[in-house]
């Protein structure tokens, strides 16, 4: 080993003990004021870990966000849970999962029948993991299963509709596209912060589509500075993580101007809250808690909100269709 080698060997030794001083520091200040980690909290509910990960991502138990970056639970939360009729075994039930095979048979139905109801979006997946073929596998919450069951009985038994048959026929898969979108709306749910809600956004579009609705590369860094973790599916493997960006981006061209338009309309909130950090900003910049109450413009002859909004059209794509249409 060379002295450049062991010098940085040395330096992220070093980092590594001071990330983990750090969190042992945000996770002793936590128990201090009241609140417990996840793994502490996990115990105490009776939950596996991927079962209490679900459950944070489906906002059934309440979180901060520690130092660390690691979810902390209040005391109050849990004693909450606890002292809910049933414990543990309905929030258990709320977290329950089953995959296509085990769906089918709870539904009393063919698997293949399973997954046409799914491509076509009558249920949607919560998760998913990679079997060892690195096939993708979608898992589904057996809560949502009945009350499909019960509010639909007629599409499982018979022939199938002719306008399912038709989707199917088609192509249609809606399994992805319905994944991201609810994982979109619980990350989005999580945070009032307009740039962390634009960085949600902007992580369906693929690098072209975000630089032609977010031309400067500093707010683009930033975004993919802010842009928060899921506390639920985060794959470990390096194959897991691939297929989850790849998952992750939007591929239908409905979906694709959805998602650049809401991203426009983020952004233009989150420049009207403040700008993206510039190299040089102050290290102790943080992102708000609390999206600012903007007055309105008036809308009288010289306001400028008509050029805003030309702009946003011309950035998400849609400047000159109104022009065409007239």
């Amino acid at each position: 080993m060379t002295v450049t080698e062991r010098a940085r060997t040395g330096a992220a030794g070093a980092g590594e003990r001071a990330a983990g001083s750090r969190n042992r520091i945000a996770e002793i200040d936590a128990i201090a004021e009241g609140a417990v980690r996840a793994g502490r909290a996990a115990q105490e509910l009776a939950l596996k870990q991927g079962e209490f990960e679900l459950a944070l991502h489906l906002g059934l138990i309440s979180a901060e966000d520690s130092p660390g970056g690691r979810p902390r639970i209040r005391r109050e939360e849990i004693d909450r849970l606890r002292a809910t009729e049933g414990f543990p075994g309905t929030l258990r039930a709320k977290v329950r999962t089953a995959g296509t095979a085990e769906s089918a048979e709870l539904l009393g139905i063919s698997p293949g029948r399973f997954t046409g109801l799914a491509r076509i979006g009558c249920v949607s997946p919560v998760a998913f993991y990679l079997n060892r073929y690195r096939a993708v596998v979608w898992i589904y919450l057996v809560d949502e299963l009945s009350a499909f069951a019960a509010k639909e009985p007629e599409l499982l038994t018979g022939r199938s509709p002719v306008g399912m048959r038709a989707l199917l026929e088609a192509g249609t898969d809606r399994r992805a596209r319905n994944w991201r979108s609810r994982r979109s709306d619980r990350l989005l749910r999580r945070t009032q912060d307009p740039w962390i809600r634009a960085a949600v956004q902007a992580s369906a579009l693929d690098p072209v589509q975000l630089a032609e609705v977010v031309d400067d590369p500093y707010e683009r860094a930033y975004l993919a500075l802010v842009r928060p973790d899921p506390v639920f599916g985060r794959p470990g493997s390096v194959s897991g993580r691939e297929a989850m960006g790849h998952l992750m981006l939007a591929d239908d061209p409905d979906e694709i101007l959805w998602r650049r338009v809401n991203l426009g309309l983020e952004l233009e909130r989150a420049r009207e809250s403040r700008p993206a950090p510039r190299p040089g900003h102050d290290p102790a910049f943080r992102p708000v808690t609390e999206r600012p109450q903007v007055a309105a413009p008036a809308a009288g002859c010289g306001s400028a909100r008509p050029a805003a909004g030309r702009r946003l059209l011309d950035r998400v794509g849609l400047g000159g269709r109104r022009s065409r249409d007239h």
